[in-house]
């Protein structure tokens, strides 16, 4: 889920123009500030490169899983315990050796820093020797490699409690230099044992989307992230670069009957979100291309589930588009009519009209709820489009819809975000779905050995033919768009071959730096 973060504007202390640096530094303006600095065992590098560590595995630029730290994993026939040799000519920058005892205090300490990084499934860890290490799992669980992927490695003899914003690590850079509030300056780290990359130094500024985008017409930086409200508006001697990812929007609809109360006493389910024909209704006569083009200045494309363009993505799950008709329809055979001609269809007692929250400080999810709100009007279902703090969404989630945003690398995302296993469990599925032929696929998939052989059962939660979690089957959700991330690139600067980003506008970009250069 995509939460505000406070960033720094423009500062006097900037460095000097891009135009000024030499060829082998770059200036960035990409993201906002990690507040919480840069430890990967309490998250940090999980959405885009650790950049300072390594992992044991790393995605390619099609998400095929390849080899970092590690040289070779196997599992045991139940899949239980997965052996992972290392290289034996990593260092950390401060010159000593990776081994073994480091990957194991690493995931040992993630799986104690209660973040987000999910490790309950692994019983242990096991150093077999310098250079191999054994991860024994409760159960098998296929998504386990996304954690050999995303979790960069600390060093056991360094690892205090300042290292999040002195850290030491085995990956392509080495932060120098931390002036919180403003910008981080790293350098290549020279003990790197992979392809060296082109850039010996970056400086990395810490803005904002607008006030990044001035950066670039001053000519400050040699990349900037943007927002689409700028994308038309040319910058001399940049291009925009638009990333296609699965940072998505879209309307959670609480899915039970209204009446509950979760433990906090706040109010669960809505009578109307609760009717299948209602949220079917909705997916149907939503014009997704449409809010692409007017809401994201054509920068995204329209969105169907949590993970399309992903592997597990199951293209059968896509409804068609725009059919408001088909909708009326549907809403006319369920018994919803406008019997009182005020352009409010009900049922019997029942008027097809919610709320439809939002995240007041989110301009691009104001105004994705105005259009929606706007969009379904004809249908006959009245929506008020609501900003509110984050602090009163969570107090209101269960029982009115919101418009959310997620978007991983990892299909275990799909698993929080629609298992009744996490019903109520902070943001991850507050409508209260409940499907139990998706949950014995997905618990399948969650069990599979690998991520191949999972496949199949991701595929067959969203729809099988007859049931599932899409908008196909019980649409316990609206999906909107996917999200363009939009860069300002200086020309001749190559930022190589992006892969699909997760959420998260800025710091996905990172990933491949070590493939970025200049072509003149």
């Amino acid at each position: 889920m995509i939460l505000t973060v406070g960033l720094a504007g423009c500062t006097s202390s900037a460095p000097e123009e891009a135009s000024s640096a030499p060829k082998e530094e770059l200036i960035l303006a990409v993201g906002g500030e990690p507040e919480a600095g840069f430890d990967p065992t309490t998250g940090w590098g999980r959405y885009g490169s650790p950049l300072f560590q390594s992992t044991l595995l790393k995605r390619d630029s099609e998400l095929k899983i390849g080899y970092d730290l590690a040289t070779s994993y196997e599992l045991n026939e139940d899949g239980t315990i997965w052996t992972v040799k290392l290289r034996k000519d990593a260092k950390f920058s401060d010159g000593i050796n990776v081994t073994a005892d480091d990957v194991q205090y690493t995931f040992e300490a993630a799986g104690k820093s209660g973040s987000a990084i999910d490790l309950s499934n692994l019983k242990s860890t096991e150093v077999v020797d310098e250079h191999t290490i054994r991860f024994h799992l409760k159960e098998p669980q296929s998504t386990f490699v996304q954690m050999l992927v995303a979790t960069g490695i600390v060093p056991r003899h360094a690892h205090g409690k300042d290292y999040a914003s002195k850290p030491i690590g085995s990956g392509p850079y080495k932060l120098v230099q931390w002036d919180k509030g403003q910008q981080a300056i790293v350098e290549a780290n020279p003990d790197y044992y992979g392809s060296k990359p082109y850039f010996k130094k970056l400086t990395f500024l810490f803005l904002n989307e607008d006030a990044a985008y001035a950066a670039a017409k001053a000519g400050k930086v040699d990349i900037s992230y943007i927002p689409a409200a700028f994308s038309k508006q040319p910058v001399a001697g940049m291009r925009l670069e638009a990333a296609r990812s699965v940072d998505n929007r879209g309307i959670m609809f609480p899915y039970i009957k209204a009446g509950g109360q979760a433990k906090e006493g706040v109010p669960i389910g809505n009578d109307v979100t609760a009717e299948p024909a209602i949220r079917k209704a909705v997916n149907m006569a939503l014009d997704r291309k449409a809010i692409v083009e007017g809401v994201l200045e054509g920068h995204g494309t329209p969105a169907y589930t949590v993970n399309d363009g992903l592997p597990w993505f199951n293209p059968e799950s896509v409804i068609r588009d725009a059919d408001m008709e088909g909708a009326k329809k549907l809403l006319e055979q369920d018994g919803w009519k406008d019997t009182d001609g005020d352009g409010i269809r009900e049922r019997g007692a029942l008027k097809a009209e919610f709320k439809l929250l939002y995240p007041a400080s989110d301009v691009t999810r104001q105004s994705l709820a105005i259009a929606v709100a706007d969009m379904l009007k004809p249908l006959g279902i009245q929506i008020k489009a609501e900003g509110k703090s984050w602090d009163e969404l969570e107090k209101q989630m269960h029982a009115s819809p919101v418009l959310f945003g997620w978007g991983s690398h990892d299909p275990l995302e799909m698993y929080h975000v629609y298992s009744a296993k996490y019903q109520g469990v902070e943001y991850y599925n507050p409508g209260y779905y409940r499907n139990d032929t998706v949950e014995d696929y997905m618990n399948k998939a969650l069990r599979a050995k690998t991520e191949k052989e999972a496949m199949d059962y991701w595929k067959k939660a969203q729809w099988d033919g007859s049931t599932g979690l899409s908008a196909k089957g019980d649409a316990p959700w609206a999906w909107l768009v996917n999200l363009d991330h939009l860069y300002l690139v200086k020309e001749g600067l190559d930022i190589g071959k992006q892969p699909i980003h997760p959420h998260g506008h800025g710091w996905p970009v990172t990933d491949n730096l070590e493939e970025w250069r200049w072509t003149k």
